[in-house]
């Protein structure tokens, strides 16, 4: 069987290093690597959070030019937007109607939601876009039988409903999905924000991507670290700078800088290499990004064009579950 990449991005903000580091870079890598390989800008997902229209505009822009910026090719890989494919939604409920409640109450999300409510009413506030999101997701994933996904390790979860709900329809109906597989690897894993927490927005703990060096280093010199003077030797281990710096640096490099932890070096300039390195990196990206930003008409035709190419495979295949769950012409 071929090997079947999917990666889905969801729309919401402007990328950040740690979205660079533990989805664009090694989804980009694996997809060289494999046969198919398809990436879709999951902004139907966005709404469940985000009501600002134009923020969530704005969003699928900046997401999809951050990926084309990073290096996505379109001519070996399938790039489209999830509001594109109206077969996915159709799934999407489908694959609710065989779903057990009690799998979505065990959702990481849904039981976070509920457990920082301050309510007396534990489902206050949560909306069912949130309870059932991971259905969504399982569509998106089902609706191109994709037979591995990337993620983190604080997403696995995902993977496995998906397998679960999967598992489920081919129980009852007929053994037409894949049961996807999650691709955990060494490069895809938590990236540690500015207070050492998982780099995330809604911490507002990021370094920004596509930001001028001036706003990228301001940001690093912000990282947190211990109050150890230069000149005192430093602990690399849990360390924000270290961490960041070996996601971007060679062995050799790496080894050189644990030597000048043992040495005593000055926090600003643990963190001057950091930015260093950072900036080499994503100069050319920010410079693609800047590039792209000016021709919004061309992005919009190139995922007009991915639509075009992944539409007729989600129509043939809805099709077919029409026929199994018996919702087709007489």
């Amino acid at each position: 069987m071929k090997k079947r990449i999917l990666t889905g991005i969801t729309t919401t903000g402007t990328p950040h290093i740690g979205n660079y580091l533990g989805a664009i870079k090694p989804a980009l890598k694996l997809a060289a690597e494999n046969d198919e390989s398809y990436f879709f800008l999951a902004d139907y997902h966005a709404i469940i959070k985000n009501t600002n229209k134009a923020e969530v505009n704005d969003s699928v822009k900046s997401v999809a030019i951050s990926w084309l910026a990073s290096g996505l090719d379109i001519d070996k890989s399938f790039f489209y937007r999830q509001s594109d494919i109206p077969e996915i939604l159709e799934l999407s409920w489908i694959l609710s109607c065989v779903t057990a409640k009690g799998l979505m109450n065990r959702s990481h999300a849904y039981k976070a939601a509920v457990s920082t409510n301050e309510s007396k009413d534990e489902d206050k506030g949560i909306t069912m876009g949130l309870f059932s999101y991971p259905i969504l997701m399982s569509a998106d994933i089902l609706m191109f039988n994709a037979t591995h996904v990337p993620v983190g390790a604080d997403q696995l979860q995902h993977i496995e409903m998906t397998r679960d709900i999967a598992g489920r329809f081919n129980h009852i109906y007929k053994k037409i999905f894949n049961l996807p597989e999650a691709i955990i690897g060494d490069d895809i894993k938590t990236i540690p924000g500015l207070d050492g927490r998982k780099m995330s927005k809604s911490y507002k703990n990021i370094i920004p991507l596509l930001s001028d060096e001036k706003t990228l280093k301001k940001s690093i010199m912000k990282i947190v670290t211990n109050s150890l003077e230069p000149g005192e030797k430093k602990d690399s281990n849990g360390c924000n700078v270290f961490s960041l710096y070996s996601a971007f640096a060679t062995s050799d490099e790496i080894s050189s800088l644990q030597e000048k932890y043992e040495d005593g070096i000055g926090w600003g300039d643990a963190k001057n290499l950091l930015y260093n390195k950072i900036n080499n990196e994503v100069q050319h990206i920010r410079d693609k990004y800047n590039e792209l930003n000016d021709k919004p008409h061309i992005i919009n035709d190139l995922l007009n064009e991915g639509a075009n190419k992944v539409r007729p495979q989600a129509k043939e295949f809805i099709g077919e579950i029409r026929d199994l769950i018996g919702i087709s012409k007489i």
